[in-house]
């Protein structure tokens, strides 16, 4: 009378997800591109661009996608997914309610912990999905976030673990350009805490324009075992590459824009810039140390992709954050930023 094959309670498919996991019917991303004639001429709002892929991919695979946010959706701009589906909702409803339905493929309530158990036991059971939330308030779930790669690391070890759908956080609202909201939605910590985890199993992304963030985001919805962290501005800002440019960037993942450098050559200087709005910020060497700076090779580098720091002595990981100026100062001396720094 003992259960066999998959009837079994350990071998059930439905709790080793990968063995249910098909992969995403995805839209061209490149079909949804923002034109740039020139290199930051144009401005363009980032996560609005992504919205409308996301509407496609939801309209695509209504029976394996979900976005889940804690009532975030329209504010982060992806409200043209609302044309495509509407919110979860399994109670009554009525005539002035904003989007509801019982067939939703939007996921929102206001608590980040339970957006984030929704998905992990999404991607669990052999789905896909995104979890969009304010930079400064996805903290909520540090602790879920530190298991869930802990998961993926254990699980990589075991051969009869097929591999799951990544778990895509989509963090807008970022530090640099809050305008009303002020200092309590101000906190980029939380990829600090991303790069304290093995390599392995997370990555970090930082598009700087709609152009870059459709690849980064096609290439995670594609991606297996990883914890990918997207940190991508919601206002208005400058586009700075065409979509073939965006393209070369995100799959180099560490770039030198002579467009936007004072020559070529090994760089006296090399800037790390972080985000959208300080990327523009620190685009004025002249005015760096007081105007100081003739005789200078300045190069602008931008990292569109960064992981956790790599132990391989031929490995130097580039993190864009504020503390990384004198680490890009030590590489850019003794090697190419192209070729020495790897995202």
């Amino acid at each position: 009378m003992a259960p066999t094959g998959d009837r079994r309670m350990s071998a059930n498919p439905h709790a080793n997800g990968g063995l249910l996991l098909r992969d995403l019917d995805l839209p061209d991303f490149r079909d949804y591109a923002v034109p740039v004639a020139r290199p930051a001429c144009e401005t363009h709002e980032a996560t609005r661009v992504l919205g409308t892929y996301l509407r496609d991919v939801i309209r695509r695979n209504p029976d394996r996608f979900r976005l889940m946010g804690p009532d975030e959706t329209a504010s982060n701009r992806l409200s043209a997914v609302f044309e495509a589906t509407g919110r979860t909702w399994l109670s009554e409803t009525s005539a002035d309610d904003d989007h509801l339905s019982a067939a939703g493929r939007v996921m929102e309530v206001l608590s980040e912990h339970l957006c984030q158990g929704w998905l992990e036991g999404y991607l669990l059971t052999g789905r896909h999905g995104m979890f969009d939330c304010y930079e400064a308030f996805v903290h909520i779930v540090d602790s879920m976030f530190n298991q869930h790669t802990k998961w993926l690391s254990t699980s990589r070890e075991l051969p009869w673990r097929r591999p799951i759908a990544s778990l895509n956080y989509l963090l807008s609202s970022h530090v640099w350009r809050q305008d009303h909201n002020g200092a309590s939605h101000q906190d980029p910590g939380f990829i600090d805490l991303v790069a304290n985890k093995r390599p392995e199993v997370v990555r970090v992304y930082l598009p700087p324009d709609g152009n870059t963030l459709l690849s980064v985001a096609d290439h995670c919805l594609r991606s297996r075992d990883y914890v990918n962290v997207i940190v991508a501005g919601k206002q208005p800002a400058l586009s700075y590459l065409a979509m073939d440019e965006a393209v070369a960037h995100c799959t180099r993942g560490l770039g030198i824009w002579q467009w936007a450098s004072t020559a070529t050559g090994e760089p006296t200087w090399c800037w790390p810039a972080r985000e959208t709005c300080r990327r523009w910020r620190r685009w004025q060497p002249p005015t760096f140390c007081g105007g100081n700076c003739q005789g200078w090779v300045c190069g602008w580098s931008t990292s569109s992709t960064s992981c956790g720091c790599s132990r391989s002595p031929s490995t130097h990981t580039a993190w864009p954050t504020r503390n990384s100026m004198q680490c890009s100062l030590a590489t850019s001396r003794s090697s190419s930023p192209t070729t020495g720094i790897r995202g």
